[in-house]
């Protein structure tokens, strides 16, 4: 028997996030298969997908007719059968076909795809199928895409897709297709005059999300509309995409999303659904897709991306200005690369106060798998680079990690981005306490280095979220949400929220999945947001089904509704109580009906980008690493980090939240990197692609929850799990650099390590 945990309260008022119980997983996920692997529809075929061996080349040919008579084959799907639609999708900017056209981008795009009896047969006749390529020249690395002459990866002009939520987008600019700057020209002469200034070029590499379960698509195309099982973390922005990609109404397009095997944002947005909703369209069944490891390692992946930044101080430590300017790499197509890059040109400059900056971010398109979404986006991959030249200011003026920012950190209330929200928490006292939990000022020895990382991360996307609780006549809750639940626990913490409002056991609230024909809208499940947004969505439904309640009970004591008290499933007044079921059946006169509440959230004011974010999410981290000077090998000994949640609604899911990405974080930060050579990825196993294991973490570790109640969410709740990640990087690359091993580049590789130690020697002789 499957076993999942249900943190939840055993009471109403006051008990959020203090018990659990445990809940066999048949229970929770009653009537819903857990995995697209387990869905099985009557005629379903299995397809499979033909992807591009070269990372640029024309079409010259295409035969399909071996493939096609061999038995068990039923329908072949190329370009040629998408004449009748247009089929560029994408969600930022509408650059990618369905399967391609004329043309491939990257090894791995999608040529062809097969639907058979079997997934023997499918497998063998996409073997069958004969391409012929003209190769074209490459463009595999940032340096190729931005070279003077570089062959374009697109061209034509931009054309905007439904989701990119970034004003109007530029004309495209060579091989880059979005660019954000924020800041002005005053850095120049602070440059000019500045004692201290640090300076360097960065690397950080791309980096495969590694969600357990891969991308699967179950896809029915009929006379009702299109149905879809998907692993899709945004069901609701999928369902759009796919209406207008295939011309059809909205409410023709069903999507159910059952419990995922992870996301990290690799399901974020669209990515399998329309060339397995093609192939059924032509095959006339219902048809099945699933990834192969190697196969979703070129569907999505994390940009790799270049940084140039210099920072200026005065010779007391403090800080006066930052420059840099920053290349994506966004792959063959924008995918999520936009908001990548104006994310990351925000966190940039850091949460500092400075007397003036200047960020420039450019996504550029190059011949290599696309780039989307991953974990803490933008704030990983700039917030180790501006830490490490906030590290270096100390060192040149001789000041301690711990007090150059207690010395310059934003306070409460301030500007962090022109036009946006001001800061929402305390980063001073956050720094204080990883420090100490770390144990900042213990002892070490001359190869143990300890490091900080502060860094915000612009949360919550855009601010719309809907939910429907449903009170049965025997008194259980239903509570009806679009958030997804990929492993992070939100089924659990939206029944723990419904069940603190009404005042009752979390084990009788069940939180369903997502069926966009049933379930309210909900934006997307990403961005730290569904326990802030979704989650006070479900409050205020909720709310109202207490209210009701609460009318009911005045009926039967004629006393003022203040006197009635709602506890552990019943009203209670002077003495005597009554159910929830009896307080049902006196409103209905019998023993039916139920008690329904129905609340969104939505933007205040205009819900433009620059109003935002809904939230700042702290990322602050701490380390204490172990360098081996004759191996390079570097050891994560100790970790700290903060979640700053404003009000833990299960703090065991916190911590798991924190664990979970320290771990991920050490990944990233000492030996994940998805290596290429001329456009095509080499270790796309996960024998040569290593991920952390359970012997990579530390022997301690932290999670410090704090709770000032300053968030926007449900009982002051803002969310968690991203900063974490994205401070961790940031406080290994610190550390490793305190020990006294200069970091420009990750991962931080025993190899790499142990160069930048020869070098520094050399250096010195």
């Amino acid at each position: 028997m499957t076993v999942i945990d249900v943190k939840g309260p055993t009471v109403g008022a006051g008990q959020v996030g203090r018990s659990m119980r445990r809940v066999d997983a048949d229970e929770k996920l009653r009537g819903e298969a857990q995995y697209v692997g387990d869905i099985v529809i009557p005629g379903m075929l299995h397809g499979k997908v033909l992807r591009s061996p070269v990372p640029r080349a024309r079409i010259v040919s295409m035969d399909t007719a071996a493939a096609a008579t061999m038995p068990g084959v039923v329908a072949i799907l190329t370009g040629d059968d998408l004449l009748d639609i247009d089929p560029f999708w994408g969600h930022a900017i509408k650059d990618r076909p369905i399967v391609a056209i004329g043309m491939v981008r990257f090894v791995g795009e999608p040529v062809a795809a097969v639907a058979a009896v079997d997934e023997t047969t499918a497998e063998a006749a996409v073997k069958a199928i004969v391409v012929e390529y003209e190769d074209l020249p490459v463009v595999g690395t940032l340096d190729e895409a931005l070279a003077p002459d570089a062959p374009l990866v697109h061209d034509g002009p931009t054309r905007p897709g439904l989701f990119h939520g970034l004003g109007t987008l530029p004309e495209r600019d060579g091989n880059v297709c979005y660019r954000y700057r924020i800041g002005t020209d005053e850095v120049d002469p602070i440059f000019e005059t500045a004692e201290v200034v640090v300076e360097g070029t960065y690397e950080f590499p791309g980096v495969y999300q590694y969600a357990m379960e891969t991308h699967g698509v179950v896809a029915q195309v009929d006379g009702t509309g299109i149905t879809l099982w998907a692993t899709c973390q945004h069901p609701f922005l999928v369902r759009a995409e796919i209406a207008a990609l295939f011309d059809v109404p909205l409410g023709k397009v069903r999507i159910h999303v059952p419990y995922l095997g992870g996301g990290f944002g690799s399901k974020s947005y669209t990515k399998m659904e329309p060339i397995t909703v093609a192939l059924a369209r032509k095959a006339g069944r219902p048809v099945r897709i699933v990834n192969r490891v190697d196969e979703s390692m070129v569907t999505t992946r994390r940009h790799n991306a270049r940084t140039w930044m210099r920072t200026a101080a005065t010779s007391d430590g403090r800080l006066l200005a930052r420059e840099a300017r920053v290349w994506f790499d966004t792959g063959a197509y924008a995918d999520n690369g936009p908001r990548v890059t104006a994310t990351g040109g925000d966190a940039a400059p850091g949460p500092y106060r400075w007397s003036a900056m200047r960020v420039d971010a450019l996504c550029v398109y190059t011949n290599t798998a696309p780039s989307g979404s991953y974990r803490a986006f933008g704030a990983s991959h700039l917030q180790w680079v501006g830490e490490l030249q906030v590290d270096e200011v100390a060192r040149t003026v001789g000041m301690d990690p711990v007090e150059i920012r207690r010395l310059n950190l934003a306070r409460p209330g301030d500007e962090v981005r022109r036009g946006g929200k001001p800061l929402d928490a305390d980063l001073v006292g956050d720094v204080e306490k990883v420090a100490d939990a770390l144990g900042w000022d213990r002892p070490r020895d001359a190869d143990t280095g300890r490091g900080l990382s502060v860094g915000l991360l612009a949360a919550g996307a855009h601010p719309v979220s809907s939910a429907v609780v449903r009170m049965e006549t025997d008194g259980d809750v239903v509570v009806l949400v679009g958030s997804t639940e990929m492993g992070q626990g939100q089924r659990t913490a939206m029944a723990q929220i419904a069940a603190e409002v009404l005042a009752m056991p979390a084990e009788r609230v069940r939180c369903q999945g997502t069926d966009t024909r049933f379930t309210p809208y909900d934006r997307s499940t990403g961005a730290s947001r569904s326990t802030t947004l979704a989650g006070l969505a479900v409050q205020k439904a909720a709310a109202e089904v207490r209210e009701d309640l609460l009318d009911i009970a005045a009926l039967v004591w004629p006393h003022p509704v203040a006197s009635i008290e709602l506890r552990d499933g019943a009203a209670r007044c002077g003495g005597e109580s009554r159910t929830y079921p009896e307080l049902i059946a006196r409103r209905f006169g019998l023993s039916g009906g139920q008690l329904t509440g129905e609340a969104d959230v939505h933007p205040q004011g205009t819900g433009s980008y620059a109003e935002g974010p809904v939230f700042w999410e702290v990322c602050i981290a701490a380390a204490e690493v172990h360098v081996d000077r004759a191996t390079g090998q570097v050891t994560v000994r100790r970790t700290a980090t903060i979640a700053d949640v404003g009000k833990a609604i299960n703090p065991q899911l916190v911590e798991r939240q924190d664990e979970g990405a320290t771990m991920q974080g050490i990944g990233n930060a000492l030996f994940e990197e998805m290596v290429y050579a001329d456009g095509i990825l080499l270790n796309d196993n996960l024998l040569e692609y290593r991920v952390p294991t359970i012997e990579d973490l530390p022997a301690h570790s932290t999670c410090v929850i704090v709770e000032n109640g300053d968030g926007p969410g449900p009982f002051g709740a803002k969310g968690c799990g991203e900063g974490a990640f994205a401070g961790i990087i940031g406080a290994i690359a610190t550390a490793v650099a305190d020990a006294g091993v200069p970091v420009r580049e990750l991962p931080l590789t025993p190899e790499r390590v142990w160069r930048s130690i020869q070098e520094m020697q050399e250096d010195h002789r």
